[in-house]
């Protein structure tokens, strides 16, 4: 079936602006089947079904909008401090200098540029594999195009338990830089990782990670998206996950143009646990998007979906999130819950919560809610002597706790707290 002419159009001039798919041996033929694929479905628009609430506009463009870098005065990098192993991305880049060793006990990692120059590589199983597959039933052209036109990566296999969590850290500097990242994580049966994610990466960023979880293997996930107001961003997470094995993954959103964040997830072994959570701030002309797929497709399997956004003067939230019970997925126990707290009458919740079961021995629920600051929460605490602006957080930060819980490591999630507690606390000047 031929492509609308205003998608084909679309398509043609954000092509004409990249560089053919690069590479040789098994890299080049991914790319080269992410492209069939894209040029088959095209760029989205605002009919499609999944992009009714947001204007991908300005993620078709063949050019990248310019963002201003935002600048955080003394403020620490996110996770400063910790015991990790730290690789360092500029405008899509990898910078060897500000990068650790890439040696870590229990996991190799490779770059994406380099392995995929090879003729053999474990990661041929897995590039552009479960994209492929999060393709259906919903089209997602953008992943696509990232596992078409990526430029570099990180390939890491996971073969025991990683003795410390790898960090990767987006900077960016070009007010034009338009990036393009594809990380592939292989873990195998019983390995565990942690892997962290921070900043604002481009002015334009593209990525997609690819997980594939073994039986018994853990992988925790943990990204703070950067502060960088006028950026863009649009991300997918594709991950399997098998028997008795757990995925976690935890994102906090402050900021940003636009941000479109994806993540497909198919629990595809006996007894897996799959738990996203998202956590967002939107001040202004902010527009945030989660939209989340998680497909059970195995027995007495466990999924929550827990995300929470805080939104001021005229910023819109977007959660679209379905939970897919197949045939035979016995004992499914399915949780999804997305909520928004709108601090003045000019911004926007759009919510599209969706359950489509197959099985009867099942406990799933959703939900979605839309309100206001508790004005007499609000008066008890000034009531007690605490300032408006001081009130006001605390009463955040307690909306926002259910989708902080869901960090397992506990240490993260208390920086993650005092550091959306110093946001907050300067609400009503630039950040």
């Amino acid at each position: 079936m031929a492509l609308p002419k205003a998608k084909e159009d679309a398509l043609a001039a954000r092509l004409q602006a990249l560089p053919g798919p690069s590479g040789k041996g098994w890299l080049a033929a991914a790319r080269t089947e992410a492209l069939a694929r894209l040029t088959a479905m095209g760029l989205p628009a605002r009919r499609d079904e999944y992009w009714r609430y947001t204007d991908p506009s300005s993620l078709n463009a063949p050019e990248a909008p310019a963002a201003v870098r935002f600048d955080a005065g003394d403020e620490a990098e996110p996770f400063d401090g910790m015991d990790r192993l730290k690789i360092v991305f500029v405008d899509g880049v990898f910078d060897p200098a500000a990068s650790d060793d890439l040696t870590l006990s229990g996991v190799t990692i490779e770059r994406l540029a380099q392995a995929g120059d090879t003729d053999i590589h474990w990661a041929q199983g897995l590039y552009g594999q479960l994209e492929t597959r999060g393709q259906t039933p919903v089209p997602r052209p953008f992943a696509a195009l990232n596992s078409a036109f990526a430029t570099d990566g990180l390939l890491i296999h996971v073969t025991g338990k990683a003795e410390k969590p790898v960090s990767l850290v987006y900077v960016h500097k070009s007010d034009t830089s338009d990036a393009i990242l594809h990380h592939c994580v292989k873990l195998d049966p019983g390995a565990s990782l942690t892997l962290m994610e921070s900043g604002p990466a481009a002015a334009r960023f593209s990525k997609v990670m690819e997980v594939d979880i073994a039986d018994g293997a853990v992988f925790h996930h943990i990204r703070i998206q950067g502060r960088d107001h006028q950026r863009r961003a649009v991300t997918h997470l594709f991950a399997r996950i098998g028997a008795k094995a757990e995925m976690r993954s935890f994102t906090l959103t402050a900021n940003g143009r636009l941000t479109r964040n994806e993540a497909v997830v198919e629990l595809v072994g006996d007894e897996g646990r799959a738990h996203l959570a998202g956590a967002t701030v939107g001040d202004g002309d902010f527009h945030h998007d989660d939209t989340v797929f998680v497909t059970h497709a195995a027995v007495a399997c466990e999924s929550r979906q827990v995300f929470k956004k805080v939104l001021m003067n005229g910023a819109v939230g977007v959660f679209q999130g379905k939970i897919l019970v197949k045939p035979g997925a016995q004992k499914t126990d399915g949780y999804q819950i997305s909520q928004s707290l709108l601090l003045d009458e000019d911004s926007q919740f759009l919510a599209k919560p969706e359950l489509e079961i197959y099985a009867d021995d099942v406990k799933c629920s959703h939900g979605s809610t839309s309100g206001a600051i508790d004005d007499v929460a609000l008066f008890y605490l000034r009531s007690r002597g605490v300032p408006r602006r001081r009130a006001q957080a605390l009463l955040v930060l307690a909306f926002l706790a259910e989708a902080i819980q869901e960090i397992a490591d506990e240490d993260i999630a208390e920086d993650i707290r005092g550091r959306l507690e110093r946001w907050l606390a300067r609400h009503g000047s630039n950040g």
